[in-house]
């Protein structure tokens, strides 16, 4: 039990007063930096399109999903605990993120790392020879960038969870703008080759933490600005135990998502025994870049949505729960069906310009589909948030799952002879599958609560 002290003339740290301004407090200062970081981010892949060729894209492109694969999977979770944690300690009342909380997520985070290096040390030999083909470049850039990623999504978590959401924009802003350097520098001559343009995947988490001392700084000034008067924190520390559950449903979420948004790129090259030179692979990846640039600009509202969710559930405020839930849902149905009618009347000329075809024709109706999915998986999102807040996690998880075998069974299986189609329609039918599993598990948990 530990005392804390609250701002002068208030009986809480003050984020019911954001609450009331707007349903997701922060989201539009957000949305901001990451809106920058879909583009440069997109940018950066379109560029290295442009300047290596078909097999070189190949292997960055199967670099960055397996990089982003692993990243999501192990260190999101620590992200979404810390954010919630945090939260939920505010919304009693509680200045400060805790030390318990602190110390359960550092060790889950350091343990994930650890592991992490050591199947990568005891898989070198078939990452850098079969997926990487013998690149020890690529290897060695996956290496570095996922084990500096776990500082960098530390950093997001405690941000969040702080509502430090302009900081939070900066951090993710400078990563990909990092990243976007290293790509440009080879399109005017600077450099050259696949290892040049892919360590900016390396170099971009270093990048993204010099936003930390202007966080520290933030931090100590808020500190400095409170009076004397004294609240009692009656909030028991997260047991490891505690932790460790909700990362692992966490986690269960994590390799979900990132099995819908890169499954169909590591099937496709498995089935060719990761022969890239096709460019069979990279032109699958380029479809699903259309699913990436509108889900990172939506992790603006994640980001933001499930600290706001957890202190609403905190304490008690269920009207303003649903009606963010409402308001968030309705945006996110209608960012997809715009999406998918600009693709339905310009999706090949775009795609074609964008990122090029590597001898590939893009289908205006397989483009208009993915544009269905993927308003259909920012829904799921905003589900998947409104459950975690409400510790229902392995409801989530479970739902997460049943899609994403669901997705990877369709893909993997020849049920349609295009590759390409048939990784459209498995993610069009997989996203609606988890939006109904993910709307039902929230409505019957509601149920619950009005009983």
């Amino acid at each position: 039990m530990t005392t804390q002290m609250l701002p002068r003339g208030r009986r809480r740290v003050g984020w019911r007063t954001g609450a009331r301004r707007s349903p997701v407090p922060g989201a539009r200062i957000l949305s901001i930096g990451i809106a920058a970081t879909g583009l440069f981010t997109f940018t950066y892949l379109a560029v290295a399109s442009h300047v290596l060729s078909k097999a070189a894209y190949s292997r960055v492109s199967l670099c960055w999903s397996i990089m982003f694969v692993i990243v999501s999977v192990i260190y999101r979770p620590i992200e979404q605990l810390l954010s919630r944690t945090i939260a939920q300690r505010h919304a009693h009342g509680v200045a400060g993120g805790g030390g318990g909380a602190l110390r359960t997520a550092v060790l889950i985070q350091i343990t994930f790392a650890l592991v992490f290096l050591a199947s990568a040390f005891a898989l070198r030999g078939p990452l850098e020879h079969d997926v990487f083909d013998g690149s020890g470049g690529l290897y060695a850039i996956l290496l570095i960038g996922v084990t500096a990623y776990a500082a960098s999504y530390f950093a997001r978590g405690w941000l969040a969870g702080h509502r430090a959401f302009a900081l939070y924009g900066g951090l993710v802003f400078l990563e990909s703008a990092g990243r976007l350097l290293f790509a440009l520098a080879a399109a005017i001559g600077l450099s050259s080759g696949q290892v040049a343009v892919a360590a900016g995947m390396a170099a971009a988490p270093f990048v993204s933490l010099c936003v930390l001392p202007f966080a520290f700084s933030q931090m100590r000034t808020r500190v400095q600005g409170r009076d004397t008067a004294t609240v009692v924190d009656r909030t028991p520390d997260m047991s490891m135990r505690q932790g460790s559950h909700f990362a692992a449903s966490v986690v269960a979420i994590m390799i979900s998502e990132q099995a819908l948004m890169n499954a169909g790129v590591i099937v496709v090259a498995a089935r060719s025994g990761f022969d890239l030179t096709s460019g069979l692979t990279g032109f699958v990846f380029n479809v699903l870049l259309i699913v990436r640039a509108p889900l990172q600009l939506f992790q603006a509202v994640q980001t933001s949505i499930l600290p706001h969710l957890t202190g609403l559930n905190a304490r008690s405020s269920h009207r303003e729960f649903r009606r963010t839930m409402s308001v968030t849902t309705t945006v996110t149905l209608g960012v997809g069906v715009v999406v998918a009618l600009g693709l339905l009347a310009l999706g090949p000329t775009v795609m074609r310009f964008a990122v090029g075809g590597h001898g590939f024709t893009y289908g205006r109706l397989g483009l208009a589909a993915m544009g269905i999915g993927m308003g259909l998986h920012l829904t799921a999102g905003a589900f998947n948030q409104a459950l975690l807040a409400r510790e229902r996690a392995g409801l989530s998880a479970l739902a997460w799952l049943t899609a994403a075998t669901a997705f990877v069974l369709f893909v993997a299986l020849p049920t349609i002879p295009s590759a390409v189609t048939r990784t459209e329609v498995g993610y069009c039918g997989a996203t609606a599958l988890l939006a109904l599993l993910l709307w039902s598990a929230q409505h019957r948990d509601w149920a619950s609560v009005s009983r």
